[in-house]
């Protein structure tokens, strides 16, 4: 009776090997170009043997567009930033989507919660004071750097919009 049982396993499991198709097992790492046209794939490499390093945050997934033509060694994928992009048929790729699509709706619940991620604070350099910012200072909003007339700057003291004026005012002509 064992020896039916194990035959009956045997037997299944070689019929499900038979069916079985490499290419829609999700999780499988292969080359671009052995890869269907519309299969959702991440972790793609852009040079081949480099490693992945396109499509790997959280809930991301490309689709495989366009597979290589005749003498053409590229295949056409769209990224989730919606660019379609020409990457070498010999870069490998995961099929599947990265886990956890609900990391960017996650709403966090104070500012201590942010800090524990590892996020420091971002502090306008308008609502500082002149010693700690070139923009500080001012009377309430004010816009002018604490001297009337100055622009923004950067936090070295440079201009930061059109850099240093390097031409003179233009002359008015007689009416």
């Amino acid at each position: 009776m064992a020896g039916v049982e194990g035959r009956t396993f045997r037997e299944r499991m070689t019929n499900y090997m038979a069916t079985l198709d490499i290419n829609s097992q999700i999780g499988s790492c292969m080359p671009l170009g052995l890869m269907r046209i519309g299969t959702i794939i991440h972790n793609i490499e852009i040079n081949p043997g480099q490693g992945g390093k396109l499509v790997r945050s959280a809930g991301t997934s490309a689709r495989i567009l366009k597979l290589p033509e005749g003498k053409s060694r590229c295949c056409l994928v769209k990224l989730p930033s919606r660019e379609e992009k020409l990457i070498d048929a010999k870069c490998r790729a995961t099929i599947g989507q990265v886990s956890n699509p609900g990391h960017g709706t996650k709403k966090l619940r104070k500012a201590g919660q942010s800090r524990w991620l590892g996020r420091r604070p971002k502090v306008r350099g308008v609502a500082m004071n002149p010693v700690d910012h070139p923009h500080g200072g001012g009377e309430g909003k004010s816009k002018s750097s604490g001297s009337h007339g100055r622009g923004s700057r950067t936090p070295w003291g440079k201009p930061t919009k059109c850099g240093y004026k390097t031409r003179s005012a233009k002359r008015k002509r007689p009416v």
